[in-house]
């Protein structure tokens, strides 16, 4: 009797790190197949039992380290985790569709760049840090990646928009948070070295 009591646990333990082993598969194959960054809710939800949030990020966390070495890296991103190519690999990726980027102006690039450091902004704001008129297109272009959005108004006369960031901006750019960016003087100096 005392040997299949003393059994048991070894039993339920063997059980769990089988069950964990295939919850890790579950989670690469999710991660791996699905387009966008998957938040931990959604993650959680491919376990057949209830799991706690640490389980998954001790998952993640092994994901990442397997992945490091290889030519995809697990992310996390400020609408969860997803893999993407390792940046050195880019190119060789770019053959199969030789298609450009889009690129953008000068002028959508400040106009971001003002979002992204002063935000929330009005139109006003961006044209008087500019100097000159923000375009309608500017901001609709910006709008439509997804990169900005309006997050309210300003309570003074003729209640302008506030543009804001969004998270789609931050997982584009492989970012948690805007804190990640570099500060706005160390962009300037960069700015600056690319004109000379």
């Amino acid at each position: 009797m005392s040997g299949q009591a003393e059994a048991l646990p070894l039993n339920k333990k063997a059980a769990a790190q089988i069950n964990a082993l295939q919850l890790k598969k579950i989670i690469e194959v999710a991660l791996l197949t699905t387009p966008e960054p998957l938040l931990l809710t959604e993650l959680k939800k491919l376990s057949d039992a209830p799991v706690e949030n640490h389980i998954i990020e001790n998952i993640l966390e092994q994901l990442a380290q397997e992945y490091a070495t290889s030519g995809v890296e697990l992310n996390r991103v400020a609408n969860g985790w997803r893999f993407r190519a390792c940046p050195e690999m880019q190119p060789y990726l770019d053959r199969l569709s030789p298609q450009k980027p889009p690129r953008y102006s000068r002028a959508v690039m400040e106009t971001l760049a003002i979002i992204v450091y002063r935000q929330p902004v009005t139109r006003g704001d961006i044209e008087e840090i500019r100097g000159v008129a923000v375009s309608s297109q500017i901001l609709k272009t910006l709008e439509a990646r997804s990169w900005i959005d309006v997050v309210g108004t300003r309570d003074t006369p003729g209640k302008p928009e506030l543009f804001a960031t969004t998270k789609q901006l931050l997982d584009d750019l492989n970012l948690r948070s805007l804190q990640e960016l570099p500060p706005l003087e160390e962009m300037s100096n960069l700015l600056e070295h690319d004109e000379a």
